[in-house]
């Protein structure tokens, strides 16, 4: 009974109490709260959208067409009438895609290729750079042109690059054109995915549209264990850090100790991955749900014993995006050392630029670029001994230079990382002072504790946990739900925050 009031409380807290005012605000856009994953309206419109979308499992017509416009009104709900520009992206890139396709002269194929890459990197270029742009050029040229007032549609970053790779596909022959518009659409406004990621391939995901929808017991427990988990990275761990140690210290980092400032700078290394991870997850157990696979984003990235390594394990879906249709497109490695060092800077580089429209990404980006070129430079001549030993240093190492480069990609200037990074570089041994902040940020070093513990727990206890999470009864599960509901409620300071990469 106590948890039901629980859940109740947070409901209200989060959507308010069900009145004609409350129930015409569920359908119209508010600036000021965006719909999230982690809301309760969110949980309560997936609900309706889902017993219907179960129900008409054998109408696939109706399914598909239900789908799309249940997602266009997920991002409406996000970002207001910007869902118009992902209706024009998707006819431009049908159509071109299609002329594309049938075109037999090279000369008009490429034409078309280079009209899709116009339109969809101008739309991105036009909101996401031209203000980036014009505070440059003042800088550069001493002039002083008005800033534009540009609001920057929520994910646009993701299904541009969504859509590219499949007008980019079809050009190099590698797909055939989705069967119809409608079917197109869906691959591009899919809601569990649409606002950021994991981005995902035509070639993975249109052939699903065809399939008879099917879910089996395991894959609807995989589901849920999915769901809960990220709910629990993004809404307890990361949120809980943020607002109460992350936030205050990067804002102000001369206000705090060295020891806060290392620490803050821990924290929002898991403080991002359990956010961004936890999207992911939230993600991928959706689109579970409703029969649909979606590749994993992340596999433990602060595990990894390299760069190269960690772009293999972090935002994987970016990161083989970039190689696919950046890193190849510029020559990849094919001709030569230095040239393949170039190549792995600048994708990194322009990796970093696409993060936002600031030279601090830009930055982040070349610090990574450079990294990824000095590993490969010297690994022709370095060969480590394979041991535990080694693969922990190695670990430790691709670690703390990440949690490094995290300082410029936090931070709201350059300015404010340096003063981190100073401040850093002052820590010195004193131990009851370091146990009297760990007291008075007791509940958030526990959590920080538990984010990497998490993180670094051995597959073979994930799939652990898993399993006794898929033998559990159903009622047992609708208790695990009210506790996960408790807790959410116990460790929110404020209501549902949005998720970092939305800003991409």
């Amino acid at each position: 009974m106590e948890t039901l009031k629980t859940i109740n409380r947070w409901i209200v807290q989060n959507i308010g109490a069900i009145s004609s005012e409350s129930f015409q605000d569920w359908f119209t856009y508010n600036p000021e709260r965006p719909l999230l994953f982690n809301s309760a309206l969110f949980l309560g419109l997936f609900l309706i959208f889902y017993s219907i979308y179960i129900a008409t499992k054998k109408l696939h017509y109706f399914r598909i067409t239900y789908v799309v416009l249940f997602s266009l009104f997920f991002y409406y709900k996000c970002s207001g009438f910007f869902f118009g520009l992902i209706l024009f992206s998707s006819v431009v890139d049908y159509v071109i895609s299609n002329l594309i396709y049938e075109e037999k002269s090279a000369f008009y194929r490429k034409f078309y290729l280079i009209v899709s890459l116009v339109v969809n990197l101008g739309l991105l270029g036009y909101f996401k750079y031209t203000n980036f742009f014009i505070e440059n050029f003042n800088w550069a040229f001493d002039r002083n042109f008005k800033l534009e007032n540009i609001i920057l549609p929520v994910g646009i970053s993701f299904y541009t690059f969504q859509t590219l790779s499949y007008t980019i596909d079809i050009y190099r022959k590698d797909l055939k054109p989705a069967k119809t518009f409608i079917d197109f659409l869906f691959f591009v406004s899919f809601f569990p995915q649409l606002v950021a990621g994991p981005i995902v391939r035509a070639s993975d995901f249109i052939p699903q549209i065809y399939q008879k929808l099917k879910l089996t017991k395991e894959e609807f427990n995989n589901a849920l264990f999915l769901i809960i988990g990220g709910l629990l990275k993004k809404a307890v761990i990361s949120d809980y850090i943020s607002i109460n140690f992350v936030d205050r210290v990067f804002d102000a980092p001369n206000s705090y100790s060295a020891f806060e400032n290392l620490m803050a700078s821990y924290g929002y290394a898991i403080q991002i991955y359990c956010d961004f991870s936890g999207y992911s997850d939230i993600a991928i157990g959706l689109a579970l749900l409703m029969g649909f696979w979606l590749p994993p984003n992340f596999r433990t990235p602060y595990q990894s014993a390299s760069i190269t390594e960690f772009w293999k394990r972090w935002h994987i879906s970016l990161s083989s995006w970039l190689r696919d249709y950046l890193y190849i497109a510029l020559g990849g490695n094919r001709n030569g050392n230095f040239r393949t060092y170039v190549n792995l800077f600048l994708t990194m580089l322009l990796g970093g630029l696409w993060h936002g429209a600031n030279w601090k990404f830009v930055f982040w980006g070349i610090l990574h670029g450079l990294a990824l070129a000095f590993e490969r430079f010297f690994g022709q001549f370095i060969k480590l001994p394979k041991n535990y030993f080694v693969r922990i240093t190695q670990i430790m190492l691709t670690f703390h230079f990440v949690a490094f480069c995290w300082l410029f990609f936090r931070a709201k200037d350059f300015s404010t990382a340096f003063q981190v990074v100073n401040n850093i570089g002052k820590l010195t041994l004193d131990f009851n002072q370091w146990q009297t902040i760990m007291m008075g940020y007791k509940n958030v070093f526990i959590l920080i504790l538990i984010g990497f513990v998490w993180h670094f727990l051995p597959n073979k206890v994930i799939a652990g946990m898993r399993n006794l999470f898929n033998a559990t009864p159903l009622p047992l599960k609708a208790v695990l739900f009210g506790l996960i509901f408790w807790i959410i409620y116990a460790t929110a300071s404020a209501g549902p925050q949005p998720f970092i990469y939305f800003q991409f």
